[in-house]
């Protein structure tokens, strides 16, 4: 394989022959019991889908993404939704499978989603008919995965979706305090999809249709699976010899850019990687043949074992550091973690799809609409999406906190203009009460379509985590042009009255393109736009991976410039995270400073949540940063842990809100700010509570609102957020995977 580009795949997933069930046709809706399946002609089902949403045949919604996939594939695909999973009998309804059971959580982690970032338990699941919570246990694909085998233990049981592929090696679990196994080893599953998986799923369903065994599917990339040992073949480097987390060495980093190290630098790297002796550092010359050149896809990284990073957090954190180094497809190599006495091996990240399978995935025949058998009952995550289209996957963001990279991957999947709109007409034709307004053209980010690396040979050599961090790399494409042409042309379209975008804008990439602003501002904003800074501090913006709040000055500049153009009176809604790995108490009260000169009162807000295998999570569980090289003395990242700090964090984001007023004394007056505590305008908070009647709140809240008036010539504003749950740091989940973030 070619070490600079990315690999092909051998087959696209339009490119197989498809199995002999494909007589049957397509359904109206995947069946959901046995006599659905009788309507059919069904005597079994191929696979069965377990998922803990309730299945809507709508490609925002992973059942039905994969299942419609399959089913083109000539594969009778069934759905068990929200089964009971109190017994087995529930898994047996359908039947029994002849190739395999697909277990997924659903579009979000069941624990974010049953749970809020302070460990309280949920009453509500917006992926449930009514929203009704309760319906999906705790780690609800483990839970799924073995009562599928309770039922029938001979039948493979495949994991994916977002909960298996965050949980895929050892991982930090914020609701036990803890590090885990593998979810894949406490699931008993035979296999594990990571990230987008349909390139790994139709594979997988092949081969099996083929009659090979599921323990001799091992080489896909895009797959986790146990080992007893590495293959003869295989060439093992122990990943402290890459990163090394112990006393500081002489050892040179691997992931630089070869073609720029000289002479000397490039044999110290030999010694780190192949073992030689380093004359740098005082050894004699060795006196060998040179290895054959190594195979990388022959290539595999042993991390530390389950139990040394479950006791050992600076080894947890460095671990963390090397999966993440080893997410480029193009130059990724497999990974490998001992628990117990079994290997974890997990194969490297999937090929990103072409345009032409994306279009292939999207293009399936979708009813576009809950499955009839909710009676109409309202599921509200599909209220939320049923006018919106994904026109992307991936993002080359990277922020700490959002976990978007480690599922879909930093390199942008895009759909074609040709079939976006095709979409956009089938909302309109077949989606009932679409009144002309089209609620979203995204997906992780707004304005990522069609923006990629320069060339394609440094795509595939780059280890960085961000495209965009600590600024806009020079190699990265800013036009936006093909996405301006997109918003135009699907206004266009009859009977389209309206589109807005509702995605997370990056805002930092956006101002290179002014055109697209004046685009965006002038047709696609409705009164508010949301944008997500996360903080106004260098620290706690350094750990997140965030530009520094000049680059929302500078849009927020050109947003009210083409409003005012426009004669519109829109209004940006900045999303802030409070209690980030990183911050202090005095950087959440510069962030209440700006938000009151700015005139912004959060009715809601979002803590930190550490979700699996996200950078900040290893930085919240080690108080070490991954972003550098891990060591026993490398700097210290603060985590916010302690209950009555995130409280505190919490409340300084709503210093508005009187009910804080008390908590907010005693901590500024602790902390020497009795400045902030008064009744003028410069004050954050008032010196005495208002008396029960007096409506002393009100009457502060017009004061303020007359002086922000006077400073900015605009009304203040509320910043709102809603259901359902914000997944990854505080952002909406996502469709097919996760509902797209605000970024």
């Amino acid at each position: 394989m070619s070490k600079s580009t990315i690999p092909t795949p051998s087959t696209d997933l339009f490119g197989y022959q498809k199995y002999w069930a494909e007589c049957f046709g397509v359904a109206p809706f995947l069946p959901m019991s046995r006599g659905e399946m009788d309507k059919l002609g069904w005597d079994s089902c191929d696979i069965i889908i377990v998922t803990g949403d309730a299945y809507v045949d709508h490609p925002s919604f992973g059942m039905a993404i994969v299942g419609r996939l399959l089913e083109d594939q000539g594969f009778r695909v069934g759905i068990i939704a929200q089964p009971d999973w109190q017994s087995a009998d529930a898994f047996k309804s359908l039947g029994k499978p002849n190739l395999f059971y697909g277990v997924a959580a659903g579009n979000m982690d069941s624990m974010i989603n049953r749970y809020t970032a302070e460990r309280k338990m949920r009453s509500d699941d917006a992926y449930t008919p009514g929203g009704m919570g309760g319906k999906r246990p705790d780690r609800c694909s483990l839970v799924y995965s073995q009562r599928c085998k309770e039922a029938w233990p001979d039948v493979p049981v495949i994991l994916g979706g977002i909960e298996a592929s965050l949980r895929r090696i050892a991982h930090y679990d914020y609701w036990q305090d803890s590090v885990r196994r593998s979810i894949l080893l406490d699931a008993t599953a035979d296999l594990l999809l990571y990230g987008n998986a349909e390139r790994a799923l139709l594979e997988v369903a092949h081969r099996l249709a083929r009659g090979e065994d599921v323990s001799h599917i091992t080489d896909i990339r895009g797959t986790a699976l146990v080992r007893k040992d590495t293959p003869d073949d295989w060439w093992e480097i122990d990943s402290t010899r890459i990163d090394r987390p112990g006393r500081v060495d002489r050892v040179v980093n691997p992931y630089i850019n070869v073609r720029e190290m000289d002479a000397g630098e490039k044999q110290r790297r030999d010694a780190a990687m192949y073992g030689f002796d380093d004359p740098a550092a005082g050894a004699s010359p060795a006196h060998f043949k040179p290895h054959p050149v190594r195979d990388r896809d022959r290539t595999v990284i042993r991390l530390p074992s389950f139990e040394k990073v479950r006791n050992d957090a600076v080894l947890y954190a460095h671990a963390n550091r090397v999966l993440h180094l080893e997410t480029n497809p193009g130059n990724a190599r497999a990974l490998v973690q001992k628990h117990g006495e079994l290997d974890l091996w997990v194969n490297a990240p999937p090929i990103p799809l072409s345009t032409s399978e994306m279009d292939y995935v999207f293009g399936m025949p979708f009813a576009r609409v809950p499955h009839p058998a909710y009676g109409g009952e309202k599921i509200p995550a599909y209220e939320m999406i049923r006018f919106s289209v994904n026109i992307m996957r991936g993002c080359f963001g990277g922020c700490t906190f959002c976990s978007i990279t480690e599922h879909e991957g930093r390199i942008i999947q895009n759909r074609s203009e040709e079939s976006i709109l095709n979409e956009v007409e089938q909302i309109r034709d077949k989606v009932p009460g679409f009144t002309g307004v089209v609620s979203d053209l995204g997906g992780p980010t707004a304005n990522m379509y069609r923006i990629a690396c320069k060339s394609k040979e440094i795509e595939a050599a780059c280890r960085k985590p961000s495209c965009v961090y600590p600024g806009i790399c020079p190699n990265l494409k800013t036009d936006h042009s093909a996405l301006t042409q997109l918003y135009r042309d699907t206004r266009k379209l009859p009977g389209v009255n309206k589109v807005l975008i509702a995605s997370g804008l990056r805002y930092d990439l956006a101002v290179k393109d002014p055109e697209y602003v004046k685009e965006l501002v002038t047709h696609h904003v409705g009164g508010q736009l949301k944008i997500a800074p996360e903080h106004t501090e260098t620290g706690p913006l350094s750990k997140m991976m965030k530009p520094g709040i000049g680059s929302y000055d500078q849009f927020k500049k050109m947003f009210e410039k083409y409003s005012r153009e426009a004669g519109k009176e829109q209004y940006l809604i900045p999303y802030f995270i409070a209690a980030h790995p990183g911050t202090t108490d005095e950087d959440m009260i510069n962030l209440a400073i700006w938000l009151k000169r700015n005139g912004f009162t959060a009715d809601q807000v979002q803590a930190f949540y550490p979700s699996p295998m996200a950078t900040a999570t290893a930085m919240y569980h080690s108080a070490k940063n991954p972003l550098r090289k891990v060591t026993y003395k490398s700097d210290e990242v603060l985590p916010v842990k302690d209950p009555a700090q995130r409280k505190l964090h919490k409340a300084l984001l709503r210093y508005h809100d009187p009910a804080n007023w008390g908590l907010l004394r005693e901590a500024l007056r602790k902390m020497g700010r009795t400045d902030l505590i008064g009744n003028g305008e410069k004050h954050l908070i008032p010196e005495h509570q208002p008396e029960a009647g007096h409506g002393y709140q009100a009457s502060r809240r017009k004061n303020t609102e007359q002086a922000h008036r006077r400073r900015t010539g605009k009304k203040i504003l509320t910043q709102h957020t809603g259901l359902p749950p914000r997944d990854d740091g505080g952002r909406k989940p996502s469709r097919a995977s996760k509902k797209p973030r605000k970024h």
